[in-house]
């Protein structure tokens, strides 16, 4: 028979006397809960409004002071630090202080980091190693945290086990719940604090230690909004207006966003600050998880060139013919470029949660600071005092040291000699025990010089101290200028913008004015076919534009000179068109305009030097030049040096990138192509023997893409042909030409300007005539102009320089210049806009396309005369 397992009955004591007590399971799991949530609030989650540290936080810095791992000491393991703080202070479990150590050294966590951590201590999108791989010390910020723990300023409280005293709070030399902000969950409650400015906190906790009855609004007028590590814009202001009013309120974070040409054709949104707490990874996959399901279009590729050098670099490249602006737009609407931040002041005061606006806050840290420092003096005050009376009992002893001496040598016992010294010499029991520890050694230092200076100082610094007590004014002042010391030692400059509105829509429906709505976003997504100018210019510059006007032109008085390239091509397009970019070897490069730069602009001008170089977006061969850029849907004139002239007809493949316009002889090239539309022009050559030809353009019939031209003027031998011009009969056109000086003789350049009107017409293929009498040392022309209205002249660094104001004759000298011309521009289809026909007065005139701008004339008119010098167009 098997044998019966013995059972927990058969051990059972059978004297036992059951008690057993019926309880109300609700009313118990009620109690232990509340017990709960009264631990993690106020021994976990919620920080004390004073310091503005967590209990763990707390407990990490002052064991990591008293270990003595001071900024200036070397950092020790993560994990010993984890270790002598969960073993002494704090009883949880390792991670959960580790966790708290490691957002204690995060810069982009806290606005100033109070840990200084060596290794991987993580990333916005990343954890950090584990506690055995990295080091620790404390961060300079948290010295003035636990400055002056050994001078009675806060109370220390039993740890867990009433082995070891810990601060119930830290005495915070600066306002660390404001500036580091502070986030928990609780039970039932939760806290979400933004951090801010140091420099702004302190400057408005000094303002109510001056000014306890200060508003809300005066504080507001130091600490205006949030100051984010990472950065970024705060868009709207109302929700830290109530914030700071009572303790609760939103407001929205943007990234810091720029429009840049990341290619010679591609424009691309560039991030370099992200919204707090943000990581790129995060925004990527947003990102292409927002273009995937359609949400987001315009979008080509995203890149991530964060690194440690040069910080975050987030770029968006963008698809051609949309518009950046309303891209960036919908990239907030959809992605964590912008993001929410909702603000919770829950805080404890005396222990209680309560919900706390900016005054509140300010004025809980006020009050602890001025009863920290309070208690600091009294305590100095009681050191220095107990030093005086000692001092002033070694003053009574050392007057007769040999009978201090005969006296404790006489005695029987330290108790007789004390009796003694104290009934001969009046002492005190404090004085006499100190004059008995002493050696006989130390006796012969205490000179009488020496104790009664020292003694005239304790008196000074108790007088002080004293009156510091004594006077709440005296006071204020101090714990102030402490503050100011930390500002200087400390502070750093605001890094988050604030902006009342958002005014991104405004800028892209500005932008685009005329172009189709997205329904979705309100914005104008894609660029609209509008008319603009494609600009080339004399420095290679290109770019386009909706504004041309009359500030490019270079301006007479040379005190008002200013720095600006000058346009050599010009042609009216649309921001979706497409023009032609002809080179000195005969070719056309189709380039859209889309792809083109759109030029910033300086009163009203734009700025040819915010342009892309055209060589970037435009592949040339070795030797081969950019002469100008042409529209691909009218005729246009070229010029070569041997002095060939040709008319082209627009007649260009449509499935080709580039293509050949003339056929070229050996060592001939291109030098100059104009618009060229009717048969009614003059086409006038320019050579660099300062010959000049004019004749009918009539003269010249259009020829095919693969013509050689026809001869256009008779060189003599080592010359050449340096330019063309295009003009209407009657028009008051000028020929422009400037001499190369002579680097032996020093002499400078000369320039002349000659009423076109001058020169006869001739015939084609003939010699021309003499445009400009050379000077002693001047052997050939440097550049020359043909065109409409004054040129405009600049030195190879884009400075505008003067031409001279008077006309010369037509085979005179020209004016010396004291600096070399290095281009001229601009040729007559762009000073038509510039200055049209309307003489000296330069009046804007209406340009195709544009909005109408101010002129002397009513718009009608002004319209009309464009029309009516309208030969190319």
């Amino acid at each position: 028979m098997a044998r019966r397992s013995k059972t927990f009955q058969d051990d059972y004591p059978t004297d036992v006397v059951e008690n057993i007590v019926d309880i109300d399971v609700s009313s118990e799991m009620e109690t232990s809960f509340l017990e709960y949530s009264y631990s993690v609030i106020y021994s976990r989650a919620l920080p004390d409004a004073r310091d503005g540290l967590k209990p763990v936080q707390r407990r990490i810095l002052y064991m990591m002071q008293q270990m003595g791992l001071r900024p200036d000491k070397g950092h020790v393991k993560s994990a010993r630090v984890v270790g002598e703080v969960m073993g002494k202070l704090h009883p949880h479990g390792d991670s959960a202080i580790y966790d708290a150590m490691v957002r204690l050294a995060q810069p982009f966590a806290m606005r100033m980091p109070l840990v200084d951590g060596h290794g991987n201590f993580g990333s916005l999108d990343d954890g950090p190693a584990a506690s055995r791989y990295t080091e620790a010390r404390m961060d300079p910020a948290a010295l003035a945290l636990t400055a002056d723990l050994d001078e009675d300023v806060v109370d220390f409280v039993p740890n867990y086990d009433n082995q070891f005293m810990q601060p119930a709070v830290l005495p915070a030399a600066f306002p660390n719940l404001l500036v580091n902000g502070s986030s928990g969950i609780a039970v039932g409650m939760a806290t979400n604090m933004p951090p801010h400015n140091l420099r702004e906190v302190i400057a408005g906790a000094q303002h109510l230690l001056a000014n306890p009855d200060a508003s809300l609004k005066d504080i507001m007028k130091f600490i205006p909004g949030p100051d984010l590590p990472s950065g970024g814009t705060i868009v709207g202001l109302q929700g830290i207006k109530d914030a700071y009013e009572n303790g609760r309120g939103i407001f929205k974070t943007r990234a810091t966003a720029s429009i840049e040409q990341v290619s010679a054709r591609k424009q691309g949104i560039v991030i370099t600050e992200l919204p707090y707490m943000v990581g790129p990874e995060k925004v990527i996959e947003k990102i292409k998880d927002g273009v995937n399901k359609k949400k987001l279009v315009g979008i080509s590729d995203v890149t991530d060139l964060t690194d440690r050098k040069h910080g975050l670099r987030m770029v968006i490249e963008l698809k051609n013919g949309f518009n950046p602006q309303a891209v960036l737009a919908s990239l907030y609407k959809f992605t964590p470029l912008e993001d929410s931040f909702g603000i919770n002041n829950v805080a404890l005061v005396d222990g209680q949660p309560h919900t706390l606006g900016l005054l509140d806050l300010l004025r809980v840290y006020v009050n602890h600071r001025v009863e920290v420092v309070r208690r600091r003096t009294a305590f100095r005050l009681k050191k220095r005092q107990d030093r005086l009376h000692l001092v002033e009992g070694l003053l009574v002893a050392i007057v007769d040291i040999d009978e201090v001496i005969q006296i404790i040598r006489s005695s029987d016992e330290t108790a007789q000699a004390r009796e003694r010294l104290m009934t001969i010499y009046d002492l005190t029991e404090v004085q006499a025990n100190h004059i008995l520890e002493l050696r006989l050694r130390q006796l012969t230092k205490y000179s009488r010089i020496e104790l009664e200076k020292e003694q005239e100082e304790l008196q000074a610094e108790i007088s002080e101290l004293e009156s510091i007590l004594a006077q709440e004014s005296k006071l204020h002042r101090l714990v102030s200028d402490e503050l100011q010391q930390v500002a200087d030692l400390y502070g750093t400059d605001r890094r988050t913008k604030l902006t009342q509105r958002d005014d991104l829509e405004k800028a892209v429906l500005a932008a685009a004015p005329d172009a189709p709505k997205s329904k979705k976003l309100g914005l104008a997504l894609e660029i609209a076919d509008d008319p603009c100018w494609a600009v080339l210019s004399a420095s290679g510059m290109m770019g386009r534009t909706n504004s041309i006007r009359t500030q490019l032109q270079a301006l007479p008085d040379p005190a008002k000179r200013v720095k600006h390239d000058a346009l050599l091509s010009l042609v009216p397009t649309t921001a979706r068109g497409e023009i032609g970019a002809v080179t000195s070897a005969g070719r056309m490069i189709r380039v859209n305009v889309m792809d083109l730069v759109v030029l910033e602009e300086s009163n009203g001008a734009p700025l040819l030097n915010s342009g892309v170089k055209a060589t970037e977006a435009i592949t040339l061969a070795r030797g081969e030049t950019l002469v100008g850029i042409a529209p691909l849907n009218q005729i246009i004139a070229l010029a070569t040096e041997h002095g060939l002239i040709k008319r082209v007809n627009p007649e260009y493949p449509l499935n080709a990138d580039e293509w050949e316009i003339i056929k070229l002889k050996p060592r001939d090239r291109v030098v100059a192509v104009h618009q060229c539309a009717s048969n009614d022009l003059n086409l006038t050559l320019v050579t660099e023997q300062a010959k000049l030809l004019t004749f009918d353009a009539a003269k010249v019939r259009p020829q095919g893409r693969l013509g050689g031209g026809i001869a256009g003027i008779k060189l003599a031998e080592n010359d050449r042909v340096i330019a063309l011009g295009v003009t209407a009969p009657g028009a008051p056109a000028q020929v422009v030409t400037i001499t190369d000086g002579s680097a032996e003789d020093g002499a400078a350049a000369s320039a002349k300007v000659t009423e076109l009107s001058e020169f006869p017409a001739k015939g084609r293929a003939t010699g021309g005539v003499r445009a400009h009498r050379f000077l002693a040392g001047e052997t050939k022309l440097s550049v020359a102009f043909v065109g409409v209205g004054p040129a405009r002249a600049t030195t190879a660094a884009g400075v505008a320089r003067s031409l001279p104001t008077e006309f010369g004759v037509r085979d005179g000298s020209g004016v010396s210049l004291n600096q070399s011309i290095a281009l001229i521009g601009p040729s007559f289809e762009e000073t038509r806009y510039l200055l049209g026909a309307l003489g000296s007065r330069q009046e804007k005139v209406k340009s195709p396309g544009a909005p109408a701008e101010t002129s002397d004339q009513p718009e009608a008119e002004s319209t009309a005369v464009a029309e009516s010098m309208d030969p190319l167009f």
